[in-house]
């Protein structure tokens, strides 16, 4: 509970220099993080959970409903001390808040015209960015989860065999990690042609012929693992051998230039620049390049005018493409270098050497 505890003093801190007499959080990912991993959702499909959290300069109140309250309270949340409300199933949470807030000045994680009678904010922003900097226990449960996340679309590759359909990759693949309890926010599959065309190919009925590519982001604890690999069944024509070892460079461009202290405007604008060192100046355009990730697959896509610098314990997800292929992993920024966590050593990579230091990014998998 000492975790907690400094959490919960972080959001009051915030409460405090943002002259706010509450918070309130709806959001599954601001559940998680606070109650360090515990989960308040039924329906994934939406960011809201089945439970919220009211926090005042003295006291927290949970919300739920009763059909929700006994499996929150004997499954998640049994040890915290915090004062239970409950309503009906058919009643929601929504009045009870707007009595206990009412007059106050409230900041939340949802938009604040989402709560009828409530002086509200939106400060999602603000309590997002607490939880950018991991502590010591979230960053043991991110490497268990990216090193599964990661073993799951490597050992698929190696299993998966020309005559599947997208949909049969894809099934095979989510079988991996839903017995960790991992969830699946992000599960992409495409197939030969389907990868030149689309950067974003959602699986369909088509069969594999050559070439795969699978990117999965796997949530757990709240917490979210990134990562993307290929599978090509026969040799590489041209184009793709060449694409990749450039592919591998902007990727290191970008991951290299990851530092503390570093504008997060800034790594990207090296990572654009690479683009073009290489030959490419406009590919960075026809997809995002990722940014912070954590508590959510993508804090924010960053950009030339993103805000903020890259803190130590923050972890990234760069994703650099050019046609046909990508490059995606989970990195962490330590105060003793850079740390992929979704490198399990035991794929098959490329060797790249900066600045005399050898580095290895992932390669297709030939078979």
């Amino acid at each position: 509970m000492k975790r907690v505890a400094r959490k919960l003093a972080k959001i009051r801190t915030l409460m405090s220099a943002m002259n706010l007499e509450g918070v309130l959080l709806r959001q599954r990912r601001s559940f998680s993080w606070l109650t360090n991993g515990k989960r308040n959702f039924i329906v994934t499909s939406t960011e809201l959970g089945a439970a919220d959290v009211l926090i005042f300069k003295d006291t927290v109140y949970c919300l739920t409903t009763k059909m929700e309250y006994a499996r929150l309270l004997e499954e998640e949340l049994a040890e915290f001390p915090w004062e239970w409300i409950t309503s009906e199933w058919y009643e929601g949470t929504e009045e009870t808040i707007g009595k206990l807030c009412q007059g106050k000045a409230i900041g939340m994680d949802v938009p604040a015209e989402s709560l009828a009678n409530i002086q509200g904010r939106n400060i999602a922003r603000e309590l997002a960015e607490l939880s950018f900097v991991l502590e010591s226990d979230e960053i043991e449960r991110y490497r268990w989860l990216s090193l599964r996340v990661a073993k799951a679309l490597e050992e698929t590759c190696r299993e998966i065999m020309p005559g599947m359909t997208e949909f049969e990759i894809y099934s095979a693949l989510i079988a991996k990690v839903a017995g960790f309890g991992i969830q699946t926010p992000v599960l992409l599959v495409a197939t030969d042609q389907r990868i030149f065309s689309y950067r974003h190919p959602i699986p369909t009925e088509k069969k594999l012929e050559r070439y795969a590519m699978l990117v999965l982001c796997g949530e757990k604890w709240g917490l979210v693992a990134n990562a993307t690999r290929f599978v090509h069944f026969g040799a590489l024509g041209q184009d793709l051998q060449k694409t990749r070892k450039v592919l591998a460079e902007i990727d290191l461009a970008f991951n290299l230039a990851t530092r503390p202290g570093v504008m997060i405007r800034e790594v990207f604008r090296q990572g654009i620049e690479a683009y073009g060192q290489w030959g490419y100046a406009d590919d960075w355009r026809y997809l995002h390049q990722g940014g912070p990730t954590g508590y959510a697959s993508r804090e924010f896509l960053a950009n030339l005018e993103s805000p903020g610098v890259v803190q130590c314990y923050q972890a990234f997800a760069w994703n650099p493409s050019l046609k046909g292929l990508k490059s995606e992993d989970t990195l962490l920024v330590t105060d003793h270098g850079n740390e992929f966590l979704t490198h399990t050593g035991t794929w098959n990579y490329l060797q790249i050497e900066k600045n005399g230091k050898l580095y290895e990014r992932p390669d297709i998998l030939i078979r």
